[in-house]
């Protein structure tokens, strides 16, 4: 069985992370386990961790099914960059590229394999003959049509846990709702799957909608205020993405279009450019970004109203996935309306579809906080408002909307939870229509319950209460309005609602957009990091963000990392990236802190009296911690498991501490023998880039953890 240090230290080794996010250690659990599991977590949310850890430890090799061919090479070019092995195989290739890889397989050289849906046939005689020990099915409401983008050949692979038995299965999405998730598992055949349900809030996004009144002159305001910063648009047609990005060119801003009418070849090239930051603004349709992980993308901007809840939280989730503060804006206007529900008419599932592109029209039409909204559409209800969207910001008048709630809620219940929005104010406003009569409504104890409400300033404020979670919509049982369990302590037990008054429904406000400017401390540190990073991913070819994200270079500024050790402290930097690019950064980093005067506040060490010994321990925060334990007695191993962190980082804990001024025995660490051999590479070694020339000099005899001893101790002399 896999041990919980193993995983930890896999987590700081390949990704460069000591802790988890919620649930994703319990998710690679399950997968040890061998047990089937369903994740519902947002984009951004670090899903891809769940089954690319597991495949470093898993005997056998991991099969992702992943709907986008042209993105598999941008995500096996971030695995590879993290120390994984990865491939993928579409119809696309050359023969000798696919040869290649079946060798690599062959060899078991290889813990991850991408393959499309589609190409499975092709395939499968080949897949058959490999120890598989995982399979992950990302994007996996495209499973159900129920989801917001099916596609037909996920409904093929139902197959796959006949033909691995012996494999775990995992399968993924962003965004999925009760109907879609109970579909993903009938689907594939797997109803006994654990169900991991995320959290679905996103804090780090602004959320706004505004009026569609001179979109185009808003966008390019928005735009040239916020200067180096990569965006996307999506909007309904094709037509709309080119005539949008002409005119954002036209105003001097590097944008593009992309839409399935352009040719392959040029919207592979652009989608990469996009990817590698050459290309600012892309104007996209809504096929554009599923499966990109493009983590610096800071604001998503919608033209037009999207169809679904589901879809519109995917795209605004394609923002700020590196944690980030991002912006969204939704333009509302009643043609787009109109216009989705053209197209939704002519759909399979036209009366569900209708209903969705209504919860979509509600959310923009609301006066509540859009989070709880979002939230509550997904089944996380929550009482707080978030401060953080258009709603928030400039508030409308509310009122004790406690007794109109019960009686609306109580009508719902009476009716059996077994009618739709229109059928329940019908019957709380005592309607004698056809369909009342037909079923003896008439005769329940709430009909006519709310009589004195006009019919849509009722409709107004059941809206409301769906938004805030009290009710929910049935899609899959005929649109029927359902109560919640918030909804049911607000008939049970007095919990109290707040409505927004009518009177301020069409008088809401439209924030003024600031200019964008970087206050942080060393921000022009933080801008020399990204020229350094855009330098290096042009050599190479890559994307920036798979040299380091946004994220950890924001905390190199924060953090002034001036040494291997302390350059390792930084989040999302791993071993692999240390190695190669460590010495590099650091170099940059020394040479601002030197330009700049800035002093690095070191402990000093004091004549060890117990009471001064005492104030020198207090210092040195989560180093401290692993230091007193080392002092206890406790090996790296010992203190690794009881911290429930990697090796690695407990090493740089000890040697952080050590640095400062603090004692270790280093024959704990490295013999005599092996810190000569350490010193001799650091004198014989010309301009090294990382430690791993100090690793290949000495012949891979002494491991990475010993040189960085040996570094140390030569840094304190």
């Amino acid at each position: 069985m896999i041990q919980k240090r193993e995983i930890y230290d896999a987590l700081k080794k390949y990704f460069g992370y000591d802790e988890f996010r919620p649930l994703q250690y319990d998710i690679i659990k399950n997968i040890f386990a061998k047990n089937d599991s369903l994740v519902i977590m947002p984009t951004g949310g670090g899903k891809s961790i769940c089954y690319q850890l597991p495949s470093t430890l898993l005997p056998g090799i991991t099969i992702v099914i992943s709907p986008l061919i042209a993105l598999m090479k941008d995500q096996v070019d971030g695995l590879n960059a993290n120390g994984i092995t990865a491939a993928f195989l579409n119809s696309s290739q050359s023969q000798e590229d696919q040869a290649e890889v079946f060798h690599l397989a062959e060899k078991k050289e290889l813990k991850i394999l991408y393959i499309a849906p589609e190409s499975l046939s092709m395939f499968d005689n080949f897949l058959k003959t490999l120890e598989v020990s995982l399979i992950a099915i990302d994007e996996a409401h495209c499973i159900s049509a129920w989801g917001h983008d099916f596609r037909p050949a996920y409904t093929r692979l139902n197959f796959l846990k006949k033909a691995f038995p012996k494999a775990a299965l995992i399968a993924l999405t962003a965004t999925a709702d009760k109907a879609t998730r109970e579909d993903i598992l009938k689907q594939l055949e797997i109803p006994n799957a654990s169900k991991f349900i995320s959290s679905f809030d996103r804090p780090n996004l602004s959320l706004e909608v505004r009026p569609a009144n001179d979109r185009i002159k808003q966008i390019v305001k928005f735009i040239q205020q916020r200067p180096n910063q990569s965006g996307i648009i999506y909007c309904l047609s094709r037509k709309t993405t080119e005539s949008i990005a002409e005119k954002l060119q036209n105003s001097g801003i590097n944008a593009a279009c992309y839409h399935a009418g352009i040719d392959h070849e040029k919207r592979a090239d652009i989608q990469e450019k996009f990817i590698q930051d050459k290309i600012d603004i892309i104007c996209a349709t809504v096929a554009f970004g599923m499966g990109i992980d493009k983590s610096n993308v800071r604001w998503v901007i919608h033209y037009n109203l999207p169809k679904n809840v589901e879809g519109y939280y995917q795209e605004i989730g394609r923002a700020g996935r590196d944690g980030l503060d991002s912006e969204t804006i939704l333009f509302h206007s009643y043609g787009d309306v109109i216009q989705l529900q053209k197209f939704a008419k002519d759909s399979k599932n036209a009366e569900v579809q209708l209903s969705k592109i209504e919860r979509m029209k509600q959310y923009a039409d609301a006066l509540s906080c859009r989070r709880k909204i979002l939230l509550n559409y997904f089944g996380e209800h929550i009482i707080k408002d978030c401060g953080n969207c258009d709603v928030c910001k400039n508030p409308p008048t509310f009122f004790d909307g406690t007794i109109l709630a019960q009686k609306i809620l109580s009508g719902i219940m009476r009716l059996q939870e077994k009618e739709p929005l229109n059928v329940v104010i019908d019957f709380l406003k005592g309607s004698k229509n056809y369909h009342i009569l037909e079923k003896n409504y008439q005769n329940l104890k709430t009909y006519g319950i709310i009589s004195d409400i006009k019919w849509k300033d009722l409709q107004q404020y059941m809206i409301q209460l769906i938004n805030l979670g009290f009710c929910e919509v049935a899609f899959h049982e005929s649109n029927h309005i359902k109560v919640t369990p918030l909804g049911r302590n607000v008939l049970f037990q007095g919990t109290k609602v707040s409505l927004t008054s009518l009177q301020d429904f069409n008088k809401k406000k439209t924030k003024q957009v600031e200019v964008i400017v970087d206050s942080s401390e060393y921000a022009e540190l933080y801008e020399i990091l990204r020229t350094l990073r855009r330098t290096i991913a042009d050599e190479k070819n890559i994307a920036p963000y798979l040299v380091f994200g946004d994220a950890a270079l924001r905390d190199m500024q924060k953090k002034l990392p001036l040494n291997v050790t302390e350059f390792l402290e930084v989040s999302g930097v791993g071993q692999k990236k240390a190695d190669t690019y460590g010495e590099i950064f650091i170099s940059e980093i020394k040479k601002y802190v030197e330009e700049n005067n800035i002093e690095i506040k070191k402990t000093t060490i004091e004549v060890a009296t117990p009471k001064k010994e005492r104030k020198k321990r207090e210092k040195g925060g989560t180093y401290k911690t692993s230091y007193n334990l080392y002092e206890q007695g406790l090996s790296i191993e010992e203190i690794a498991k009881e911290r429930k962190l990697a090796k690695t980082t407990i090493l740089g804990h000890l040697l952080k501490m050590y640095e400062m001024g603090f004692e270790l025995k280093i024959s704990d660490f490295i013999t005599d023998d092996e810190f000569a051999k350490v010193k001799k590479a650091v004198n014989e070694v010309k301009d090294p880039s990382g430690m791993k020339d100090f690793f290949i000099y000495l012949e891979e005899k002494i491991s990475y953890d010993k040189i960085r001893v040996g570094l140390a101790l030569l840094n304190r002399g």
